[in-house]
C-alpha cells in the first residue's frame, strides 16, 4: 500500500520559515508529479505548488510565488516545500499528494495518493 507521510509543520512567527517534507513509500515516486495543497479552517482546499517527476518543471499558486520553493530528491522518495516569509494567512493543514504519470495539475482531483497532512500555524 502506498504511503505518503508529511512532516515539518509547526508554529512559527510571521516572517519566519519552515520546511515541509513528504516521503512516499513506493519506488513509483519517480513516476509521480508531486503537489502540495493546504486547507485552512472553514475554507476549501487550495493548491500551493507542484513539481514534475523530473523536478525540472514547477508550478506555484500566486500566493506562494516568490516565498515558497518546491523541490524533490528522487533518490530519497521525498519532496520538500521550503516556505519563507510566512504570513498568518498561510496557517493551514498542508497536504502532500502524488499524481501518478501526471504533470502535477493544480486540480487536486487528479492526484491518486494523499498524506494525512501536517499543521502549519503562523502567529502574528
Amino acid at each position: 500500500q502506498v504511503q505518503v507521510v508529511e512532516s515539518g509543520g509547526g508554529l512559527v512567527q510571521a516572517g519566519g520559515s519552515l520546511r515541509l517534507s513528504c516521503a512516499m513509500s513506493e519506488r513509483t515516486f519517480n513516476n509521480c508529479a508531486m503537489g502540495w495543497f493546504r486547507q485552512a479552517p472553514g475554507k476549501e482546499s487550495e493548491f500551493v505548488a507542484a513539481i514534475s517527476w523530473s523536478g525540472r518543471i514547477t508550478n506555484y499558486a500566486d500566493s506562494a510565488k516568490g516565498r515558497f520553493t518546491i523541490s524533490r530528491d528522487n533518490a530519497k522518495n521525498t519532496v520538500y516545500l521550503q516556505m519563507n516569509s510566512l504570513k498568518p494567512e498561510d496557517t493551514a493543514v498542508y497536504y502532500c499528494a502524488a499524481d501518478l504519470w501526471g504533470p502535477g495539475h493544480q486540480d487536486g482531483t487528479t492526484y491518486e495518493y494523499w498524506g494525512q497532512g501536517t499543521q502549519v500555524t503562523v502567529s502574528s
